[in-house]
């Protein structure tokens, strides 16, 4: 494996758990509207950075000219072709690669795509210099990430990285050019079950202990930030 690839251990090591949770995940479209506030990408040419399975691709792509998932994980990558082979979307595609080195043309993206993908803040400017690179001019790149800050999820989050400092990750977009959007969203499974097993790929087992004693139902409150960009026009 490329030693500059980031793991992603949930979606990695448990990518059924991980479709669950992808179903669950913002089930009123809060973040789709946000970003369509920021940028439509109906006629676009979509780049989806770290598209894992796919889940997205057939969502961007029931409305942008051409998406081009991109993966790094190779039995993601398959199985983000598999999901794409089901479907008739012959403009939608998946291809190896990582965010450090997109494998598309320079200019050539009017939205770049990322959620929960790489774009952890601090670290990832050969990423952004990746982004820069491919899209034209007035073309937007968007990046969902957790919002520590707020919410019940924010707090469990919290519990479970100590570490992690919100606001230097927010002053980092801001030197990087990138506003933020906040947007509230919200988990909601099909079935206790659903919830504690993606509780369980997220947090490290005693936080999932924690969360699964306290938290009762198969819902709970959860914010991100929408950080967006616009590349300035060409001279």
């Amino acid at each position: 494996m490329d030693d500059s690839v980031i793991v992603s251990p949930n979606i990695w090591n448990d990518a059924d758990v991980y479709e669950i949770e992808n179903r669950g995940v913002d089930p009123d479209g809060a973040i789709w509207a946000a970003m369509a506030k920021v940028a439509d990408h109906t006629g676009a040419h979509v780049v989806d950075v770290g598209c894992g399975s796919g889940y997205h691709l057939p969502i961007l792509g029931a409305r942008a000219a051409s998406v081009v998932g991109v993966e790094p994980h190779l039995p993601l990558v398959r199985r983000a072709q598999e999901r794409l082979a089901a479907l008739d979307l012959p403009h939608v595609e998946v291809r190896k690669g990582t965010a450090q080195r997109l494998p598309v043309a320079d200019s050539s993206v009017g939205v770049v795509h990322a959620r929960w993908a790489y774009f952890f803040g601090p670290g990832c400017e050969p990423g952004l210099a990746e982004v820069a690179r491919v899209l034209i001019s007035g073309g937007t790149a968007f990046v969902i990430d957790n919002d520590a800050t707020r919410s019940t999820f924010g707090a469990w989050f919290r519990a479970a990285w100590p570490d992690y400092d919100p606001l230097a990750v927010e002053r980092f977009w801001g030197r990087q050019g990138w506003e933020r959007e906040a947007v509230d969203m919200r988990w909601e499974f099909g079935s206790r079950a659903d919830f504690e097993a993606v509780v369980s790929i997220e947090f490290p087992p005693q936080i999932a202990a924690s969360i699964l004693a306290t938290h009762e139902g198969n819902v709970v409150d959860y914010a991100v930030n929408l950080w967006h960009v616009t590349a300035p026009p060409s001279v």
